[in-house]
């Protein structure tokens, strides 16, 4: 399992546009990913459950992956975070 723990530096947090991109984006990973936000934990690959968490900038996550390719998930996801969030 590989992870890696972000501060949402976006003033709208993890809002529609991004929260459907990161969605897309983990979708096409063959590996299971998680999103946790102080305790609680989501499917990535679930819009409804991004959403839910309600991130705002400020707010730390933490993303995992679990599986085949969790290497160049975690890379890809990171790179999502750090350019749009």
């Amino acid at each position: 399992m590989k992870e890696f723990t972000y501060t949402i530096t976006d003033a709208q947090g993890i809002h529609a546009r991004p929260a459907g991109q990161l969605v897309k984006l983990a979708a096409g990973m063959g590996c299971n990913i998680t999103i946790t936000k102080d305790g609680r934990t989501v499917d990535a690959k679930r819009i409804m459950g991004v959403m839910s968490l309600g991130a705002k900038q400020g707010h730390t996550v933490t993303i995992q992956a679990d599986g085949e390719g969790e290497a160049e998930a975690i890379e890809a996801l990171e790179t999502f975070m750090k350019e749009n969030l």
